[in-house]
């Protein structure tokens, strides 16, 4: 078992695309991505270092069965997350959006997760510039204008995605490795 657990919640599959890449680009210092409806809390927490990753649903939510995805997802594994003690671990996050057909609530699902994340003590390392983008609003982004994680617009910016992720990682070497 690797030091760095990748968790994904995903309701198109773009989501699992990213982490396998992801995965690929970290080679043996990283375990494979697992669905977050596939692990266990206890699985979940022996990971010192956690790369999490979300795509954003309807207005802003998470996936899960309650924001209209197919399987359970982030939602549900978030009630299993409730007062578990995260302090300690480093977690770098990731999310999917589209800036184009939804300006107003672009990545809101990796705030969400962001906060989830701070609630149980966690380290969240990996902030993301905000340049490049042009999107209304979003819950994702710091006071800093940096995003709490990797932005991803598969969507309308498919071409920037694999520089994007290199580049994350980039910085994230410290932090992860």
């Amino acid at each position: 078992m690797s030091n760095i657990g990748i968790f994904f919640g995903t309701d198109t599959g773009k989501t699992r695309k990213i982490a396998k890449m992801i995965h690929k680009k970290l080679g043996d210092a990283a375990d494979a991505p697992l669905n977050i409806n596939r692990t266990s809390l206890e699985t979940f927490l022996t990971y010192p270092v956690l790369i999490l990753g979300t795509p954003t649903l309807g207005d802003g939510q998470l996936p899960g069965i309650e924001s209209g995805c197919e399987s359970e997802s982030w939602l549900e594994f978030a009630q299993q997350l409730a007062g578990a003690d995260l302090r300690g671990k480093k977690v770098a996050l990731f999310g999917l959006g589209d800036q184009v057909s939804y300006p107003d609530n672009f990545v809101n699902a990796l705030g969400e997760l962001y906060d989830l994340m701070q609630v149980g003590g966690a380290t969240v390392v990996g902030s993301w510039p905000c340049e490049g983008y042009e999107f209304a609003s979003s819950s994702a982004l710091q006071e800093d204008d940096k995003f709490v994680g990797l932005v991803l617009d598969h969507d309308n910016q498919y071409d920037l995605t694999e520089a994007r992720i290199d580049s994350w990682l980039g910085t994230l070497r410290e932090d992860l490795l």
